[in-house]
């Protein structure tokens, strides 16, 4: 290995919990960063502009999901079979991947933000988000949409250094991105009062620099990823493995969204009280969400990588190591938002809003209490996505998809607020319910592959038809 190549790291060696910790590290301080950045924003148009404007943005934070959850999901199944191909040592067919990625991903972020560009105002009306803040709800997400391909930028190129095992280098520009975003934000609502847009385009500004920087990184510290000429026409093989795993992971981000769109239709009749309460307990809950999602990101690259080399006894030490470290941080995450939760609030919250402040505690006390399934969803549904299976992370979106709207559409609106705290946790228990059992069916299918295959299948050169064929075609037939 080249000198230039040592920031990549091989997880299918050594101890499997070290590993996960070590990677997850600085992927966890970037999640804190960018939950940092996310609250400067709402400390900043809570302070500046006020209340409504704060509902404004938390008005929009469902539609914001579904759209870029979207995005987001799509980036990260097109680096999975990156890092399956890098723990093959399959370093031919990881560069014909990430010239397609590029591709695809053009592809996509053009057709999305087109789109949005035309249905965003419609979506909101939907929503009935109350009139004192569609205006500004609409200013502040059609700008955040039209920065999709900056998002989708960064995105890929830190997914890409990730799926070798760097996990170090996105954090770095994510902190420059962190700081330039809340001097950004200071600067166009304090100085220039441009208002909600100004956050909007203090986050897609943000973003577009740390996609520049990830870039350019990649250029001069990772030639193992550069496609050489023979590997950057389209092709069409590829595409079709890389969207088998991209599109599921994209649309369980989606329908997984369209759930919370549905409960935030409901709580939007109850008024910007509660629209600001729910928003400013999110903004807490995304602090202590960070280190549990962090994990799942982590145990996405760790199955990628095991299962390229065909380790699933790793996987499944990996996994059961995870998840209980998973818990274990799940009951001191409820420990504090059920103490502190309502301090942090008061970051971008007046004390005088006592009504709010008194929401917030309630749903926080109740939220906390359902960590645990939530560390549980983080954990099996990124493995079975590493391991190659998209479709029941798709399917278990739909099983949140269905309690979320059944609370909205049933309680919401008859018992209230009571509620809405509950939304979220029936939506977790429900995942649980499908992605459990689903990682142990994929661990028993996944050791019948490898067990079945030939051995010249599993050589590095040979493993297109094993993983694409049997990993993604089959079991999306099966479900």
């Amino acid at each position: 290995m080249t000198q230039s190549n040592t920031r990549v790291r091989d997880l299918t060696t050594g101890s499997p919990i070290k590993l996960i910790l070590l990677f997850s590290l600085p992927i966890l301080v970037g999640n804190l960063f960018q939950q940092f950045y996310n609250m400067a924003d709402s400390i900043i148009v809570g302070k500046f502009i006020g209340t409504n404007a704060f509902a404004a943005v938390g008005a929009t934070g469902s539609i914001s999901f579904l759209i870029l959850g979207f995005v987001n999901g799509m980036s990260s199944g097109f680096c999975i079979p990156v890092a399956q191909y890098f723990g093959a040592g399959d370093h031919r067919n990881m560069r014909r991947c990430v010239s397609n990625i590029l591709w695809l991903s053009l592809a996509v972020a053009t057709l999305v933000t087109t789109l949005m560009m035309f249905t965003t105002r419609g979506l909101l009306t939907l929503m009935d988000t109350p009139e004192n803040i569609m205006e500004d709800s609409f200013l502040y997400i059609i700008i955040i949409f039209a920065g999709i391909p900056f998002c989708m930028f960064y995105n890929i190129t830190a997914g890409l250094m990730r799926s070798v095992g760097d996990s170090r280098s996105p954090l770095y520009f994510l902190m420059i991105s962190s700081a330039i975003n809340i001097i950004l934000d200071l600067l166009f609502i304090a100085v220039f009062s441009f208002g909600v847009a100004g956050a909007a385009l203090a986050t897609i500004l943000s973003q577009l620099i740390s996609g520049i920087l990830c870039l350019i990184w990649i250029i001069k510290k990772f030639p193992i990823l550069h496609p050489k000429k023979e590997d950057l026409p389209f092709d069409l093989n590829i595409s079709k493995r890389l969207l088998a795993i991209g599109l599921p992971m994209a649309l369980q981000f989606s329908i997984t969204a369209v759930g919370s769109i549905i409960l935030q239709s409901a709580v939007n009749t109850l008024g910007s009280d509660v629209i600001a309460s729910i928003s400013a307990a999110s903004k807490a809950q995304n602090i202590v969400f960070a280190p549990m999602e962090t994990l799942g990101i982590t145990m996405a690259t760790y199955c990628g990588q095991n299962r390229g080399a065909g380790r699933v006894d790793r996987i499944q030490k990996g996994v059961f190591q995870c998840a209980i470290a998973s818990l274990l941080l799940s009951i001191a995450s409820c420990l504090f938002v059920r103490s502190c939760g309502k301090y942090v609030v008061l970051l971008f919250m007046d004390a005088a809003e006592t009504e709010i402040l008194a929401y917030v505690s309630q749903y926080l006390s109740v939220c906390g209490l359902f960590y645990p399934a939530l560390c549980l969803i983080f954990v099996f549904r990124n493995s079975i996505q590493g391991m190659g299976w998209g479709g029941p992370a798709m399917t278990a979106g739909i099983f949140e998809l269905v309690a979320r709207a059944f609370v909205a559409n049933m309680f919401v609106r008859s018992v209230g607020f009571t509620a809405v705290c509950y939304a979220n946790p029936a939506a977790w228990v429900a995942a649980d319910v499908l992605l459990i059992p689903m990682y142990f069916y994929v661990i028993h299918k996944l050791k019948k592959i490898i067990a079945d295959a030939p051995k010249e299948a599993a050589k590095p050169e040979n493993i297109d038809e094993t993983l694409e064929t049997d990993d993604v075609v089959s079991i999306q037939s099966n479900h």
